[in-house]
């Protein structure tokens, strides 16, 4: 895991690289390193996630992408020298798309993943997406492809960024109906979008 912007990189953003070195998330979720942005911070490190579909239906049950900022002179509306920046998609049923409360709750689940994985952290932000797809004429049979789509940033109290990454994958399992289980639990088939259930 390599920084943006200049050769010399500051310990603090270094320790929060170690911070990832061997980092290991649910099993289901599988993480790869992307180019960082380089225009909003002189450092950055950005990660893309997918977490797996199951059974008869192997496109992924849910995606996004992590990006942590680092900024040594800090950055007022951050409240300190670190942002998170994250983004989660995942296809959903219609019914559930359209309840009035999806948005809430999404938000909802976002607070319970940081403070479930320990992630201390201020100043959130962001914005639920519900998205509602139908076709016509001749694309009239395209099955739905409705999904929500959760941007959220907040500042992490400590260059620790293991719990934080750990937070972002639980949403993804939040959002695509598989929430983290004890080890050797095994979850019931979630109603998803094209499940059939």
């Amino acid at each position: 895991m390599s920084p943006a912007g200049d050769v010399h990189v500051p310990e603090e953003f270094q320790r929060a690289l170690r911070s990832l070195r061997d980092l290991r998330v649910r099993a289901d979720v599988s993480l790869h390193e992307i180019p960082a942005p380089t225009r909003v911070a002189p450092y950055a490190l950005a990660l893309t996630g997918e977490l797996a579909g199951h059974g008869a239906h192997a496109t992924d049950a849910a995606s996004g992408r992590f990006v942590v900022l680092y900024d040594p002179a800090g950055q007022e509306v951050w409240q300190g020298r670190f942002r998170a920046v994250t983004m989660v998609r995942a296809p959903l049923e219609r019914d559930l798309v359209r309840d009035p409360l999806l948005s809430e709750v999404a938000w909802t689940w976002l607070r319970e993943a940081l403070v479930s994985a320990g992630a201390g952290s201020r100043a959130h932000g962001g914005t639920v997406t519900r998205v509602i797809s139908e076709s016509f004429g001749s694309l009239a049979d395209t099955p739905e492809a409705d999904e929500i789509e959760i941007r959220a940033s907040w500042s992490p109290t400590t260059p620790d960024l293991a719990p934080h990454v750990h937070a972002w994958a639980h949403l993804m399992g939040s959002v695509a109906g598989r929430p983290a289980l004890p080890e050797g639990v095994t979850p019931l088939r979630a109603r998803r979008a094209g499940s059939g259930s």
